[in-house]
């Protein structure tokens, strides 16, 4: 494993001086894309804001992204109106069109390049085709100028397409360093390798409570962090994790656009200009819901096999991979934490389209706290089915729950995580620390991920991703 191409330079811990009093108008936790860009919209109206990441800019989701800002999302729009009222898909469509303007907008006025470029959903086989066919006449009704192409030309298997002309493609970092400096520059400060273990309430405003044991407490607290760290408002339980591959190769030569496949074992491909050698193939898919694959090295070896066939001169330059949440009724799950929390805000389910959603997320928490207008992603209403696959998966998790703690409590039987890492034995319990749930050992990545809320620990037991806060206990 390498870094993503995107995360593969030189960068400088931000550790701006925290406040002496602890005290923030409002307090942002996670330093991706959705983190940052409310931070600055709040910054911006004059309020004092502090940036918590517990380990820096970018790390996870949005420096792992492959950098598709697109109203074309593969096959989003027609499941969106398979499970909900129209009116859901028309104000996502909406949102995310407010969002991808802001973004690109943004861009525009701080010199951070960007590409335009064709957004296609393609079918690889006959079995596609209808999929893909249900998303060019869903984005068709919904306004969208989309293109159907019979056997398009392109250099690997596509039967049939439809196309989105002017969307954007970007490398995610220029954009989050563009957006740190405006954040600082409007008096917001930024803290990096900084865990926050648990929320909770001062005097009745939020407050969190860090991995170096300092506690902020803030008029306003939003939770940016992929996968909402609070258990208030059962978020965890409303929203699949999943995770995703990607490769970036060299000598490889892609007609311009991006694309998307409509099988259920995606194919994503997107060039990113360099300059000359510096220029690469970007190819992802390869998904699984965390935790519940044999092998992570296998999905890798998929792309790579895949690859090879269809550019054989392609030569593999970094390995990556990256972590989001697909909500059961296909919307984002945007706004305050709980009916009796008010104060505390959340924003996930953005189901792999962070670019465009982050940003309308974003919008839409900051309007509710400044009491204005903005772009809003709400949680809308389920169908009766989007509830039914709740209930399922809630009931596999609370079987595969009660197992473990009955082998853990009653027959003696602990759990463990042992590997063996540079040579370096470690043994830790084999629990996660947010809700029990089993771990299973990630060979590509050299991680423990959880297979019921996506939580993953290096094998020292550090957390690397939430929802849990707490490290692993050793064995």
């Amino acid at each position: 494993m390498t870094l993503s191409l995107w995360l593969d330079r030189d960068r400088e811990q931000l550790r701006d001086i925290l406040p002496c009093d602890g005290r923030f108008d409002d307090l942002v936790v996670g330093g991706g894309l959705t983190g940052l860009t409310a931070a600055l919209l709040l910054a911006r109206a004059g309020r004092r804001v502090g940036l918590v990441e517990a380990r820096h800019v970018g790390a996870v989701t949005t420096g792992n992204t492959t950098g598709k800002v697109s109203l074309l999302q593969g096959t989003k729009l027609s499941t969106i109106l398979g499970r909900q009222p129209r009116r859901s898909a028309e104000a996502y469509l909406d949102a995310n069109r407010q969002g991808m303007e802001w973004l690109l907008r943004f861009c525009d006025d701080h010199g951070v390049p960007y590409q335009r470029r064709e957004a296609v959903t393609f079918a690889m086989t006959e079995q596609e085709l209808q999929s893909v066919r249900r998303e060019h006449e869903a984005a068709a009704s919904l306004g969208l100028p989309v293109r159907w192409e019979e056997n398009p030309d392109l250099p690997f298997p596509s039967v049939a397409a439809t196309a989105l002309p002017e969307q954007a493609q970007i490398d995610p970092m220029p954009v989050l360093d563009a957006l740190v400096a405006q954040f600082r520059l409007h008096g917001g400060t930024v803290h990096e390798g900084n865990r926050v273990l648990s929320v909770g309430e001062s005097s009745g405003r939020p407050s969190v409570l860090l991995d170096d044991g300092n506690e902020f407490v803030a008029e306003h607290l939003v939770l940016a962090t992929g996968q909402p760290i609070s258990r208030r408002g059962l978020h965890f339980a409303r929203v699949e994790p999943m995770r995703s591959y990607a490769l970036a190769f060299t000598g490889a030569s892609l007609p311009e656009g991006m694309y998307l496949s409509a099988g259920s074992s995606k194919r994503s491909l997107r060039d990113a200009p360099g300059g000359g050698d510096d220029d690469h193939l970007v190819v992802g898919g390869a998904g699984h819901v965390v935790g519940r694959t044999s092998s992570t090295e296998q999905r890798f070896d998929e792309l790579r096999t895949w690859t090879s066939r269809w550019f054989p001169d392609a030569k593999e330059t970094h390995a990556w991979s990256a972590q989001d949440y697909s909500p059961y009724g296909g919307v984002p799950l945007v706004g305050r934490l709980s009916p009796t929390n008010g104060r505390v805000f959340v924003a996930t389910g953005f189901d792999k389209w962070g670019l465009t959603n982050g940003v309308a997320a974003a919008h839409a928490i900051t309007s509710e706290i400044l009491g204005s207008h903005a772009p809003s992603v709400r949680t809308l209403p389920f169908h009766p089915a989007p509830f039914l696959q709740l209930a399922r998966m809630q009931a596999g998790v609370g079987a595969a729950m009660a197992k473990g703690y009955a082998r853990s409590e009653h027959s003696g039987v602990v759990p463990v995580a042992e590997r063996e890492v540079d040579g370096r034995l470690c043994r830790m319990v084999g629990v996660c620390t947010h809700l029990g749930g089993p771990l299973t050992w990630n060979d590509a990545e050299e991680s423990w991920d959880c297979s019921l809320h996506g939580s993953r620990f290096a094998p020292d037991g550090t957390v690397l991703e939430g929802p849990a806060t707490k490290p692993l206990r050793p064995y």
